[in-house]
């Protein structure tokens, strides 16, 4: 399975999923930190991560709208990756030429449309995936899709520490720009999904004959417009609610709102805490290249191993527990007075399995929800909601940081674990949790066959 061409290809479009990821977050704080600039302004600028949070609102577009020329040369799915991979390299460059010591607007300003670049690659490439291979090979998609996805993490964190370290941070953006091609050069050569029935037009969908029924008097460009709005927003959301009834439906969200809290808001405080610690530059990248990536690799294959023998349901609570023992280990170590590259080890390293385990079986539970009629709606739906209350917060962590000190700070990121844990506890006797839900006719209530 992992040998096939559709899994491979996840390899790099992960890699190109996760190029931009650091360059906006952890590695960008490094370098402002390094430029004198203030903790507080650098946890606020994780702001710009809301555009991940909120990408539901324009992944309707992504997943019905086609691209003049694009579209007819590349596919619906194919033709929106290549345009925002195109972006993110642009602004990748972008970054490379700006200056934070002039000033934190330009920075801001291109690390915004760097996210939101890369927001719409994830969009499209998720759709891609759902729809490239069926429900007994998403693992295995997932799974490619994190090895590439941590491998990237590696490189525009560690790999580009050392180049602005060896050079300049001129210089290490400027490479990683170049590294933006490795998702290009993919999304040329992949395969176009086929399309559903139900994408081949809006009008297909009951709710939107029905609508148009109504509104036979209105003028066409409003019908039309109306029509695309319930197809393509109102459906997906009925969809969902329909099929896990309401109640379940709510927890459900709620669970996946919480699950990554602890993950987002310590993610712009941990470089910062190494260099305000007394590491530098090289030896962040030296302990996480030799230590980081292949722990991370083993956290995917683990989470994966974990999932196909014994379900999501446990690999989410394991997920979780590590999350958790991650952020302690980090509080450990900002009690120590003296730097150790062994207590920076073991931090990084746990910190990376976790994640591991975390990102890969946290896919695979929302790739279970997602129906085949609306798989770029909902799926960015869901990561939109995992997104928003922990950038929410993490625009936050540096006000926290200087109020508490990092050794309370990652005691509060470590707790924010707890309420995902708790709704984990409430949803355990439902198969939502296996992705297995039935709605009973009628009672819009989902029962379980395990």
């Amino acid at each position: 399975m992992y040998g096939q061409p559709r899994v491979l290809s996840m390899l790099f479009l992960g890699f190109s999923a996760g190029l931009p990821f650091y360059l906006v977050f952890q590695t960008l704080s490094a370098w402002l930190r390094q430029e004198g600039i203030e903790r507080a302004t650098i946890g606020m600028l994780a702001w710009v991560g809301l555009v991940y949070a909120i990408k539901f609102l324009w992944s309707p577009i992504v997943d019905r709208a086609r691209i003049p020329l694009l579209f007819t040369w590349l596919g619906r799915r194919r033709s929106w990756m290549l345009l925002a991979q195109l972006g993110i390299a642009a602004a990748i460059f972008n970054l490379a030429t700006s200056d934070p010591a002039a000033g934190v607007m330009q920075i801001a300003i291109g690390a915004l449309f760097l996210a939101f670049c890369s927001a719409t690659q994830d969009i499209a490439i998720d759709a891609w995936r759902i729809e490239s291979a069926p429900v007994d090979m998403q693992g295995a998609m997932a799974a490619a899709y994190q090895i590439g996805y941590r491998a990237a993490l590696i490189t525009g964190g560690a790999g580009a520490l050392t180049i602005a370290q060896g050079y300049s941070w001129e210089t290490s953006y400027m490479v990683m720009a170049a590294l933006a091609g490795i998702g290009i050069v993919t999304t040329l050569f992949v395969r176009e999904p086929q399309a559903g029935v139900s994408r081949e037009a809006a009008e297909r969908e009951t709710r939107v004959v029905e609508w148009l029924e109504r509104k036979a008097h209105w003028p066409g460009s409003l019908r039309d417009f109306g029509a695309a709005f319930i197809g393509a927003v109102i459906c997906p959301l009925v969809d969902f609610f329909a099929r896990y009834g309401g109640r379940l439906a709510i927890m459900t969200l709620l669970l996946v709102g919480s699950y990554r809290l602890t993950e987002f808001t310590m993610g712009s405080m941990a470089n910062p805490f190494y260099i305000d610690h007394g590491y530098t530059l090289g030896q962040i990248a030296a302990i996480v290249k030799a230590y980081g990536l292949p722990v991370s690799m083993l956290g995917v294959v683990l989470g994966g191993l974990m999932i196909a023998k014994f379900g999501v349901r446990p690999t989410l609570f394991l997920g979780s527990g590590l999350i958790i023992a991650s952020n302690l280990g980090f509080s450990l170590l900002a009690t120590t007075t003296t730097p150790t590259l062994i207590g920076l080890a073991l931090a990084n390293s746990l910190d990376n399995l976790a994640q591991g385990v975390h990102g890969t079986v946290l896919i695979a539970f929302l790739s279970s929800l997602t129906s085949s009629r609306y798989t770029a709606t909902q799926y960015a739906l869901f990561s939109s909601l995992y997104a928003l209350p922990g950038k929410l917060l993490e625009g936050t962590s540096g006000f926290v940081v200087d109020a508490i000190g990092y050794p309370a700070f990652f005691l509060y990121t470590a707790a924010l674990s707890i309420p995902g844990l708790v709704l984990l506890v409430w949803l355990l006797r439902t198969g939502v949790l296996n992705g297995r839900p039935m709605v009973a006719a009628g009672k819009g209530r989902v029962e379980s066959d395990d």
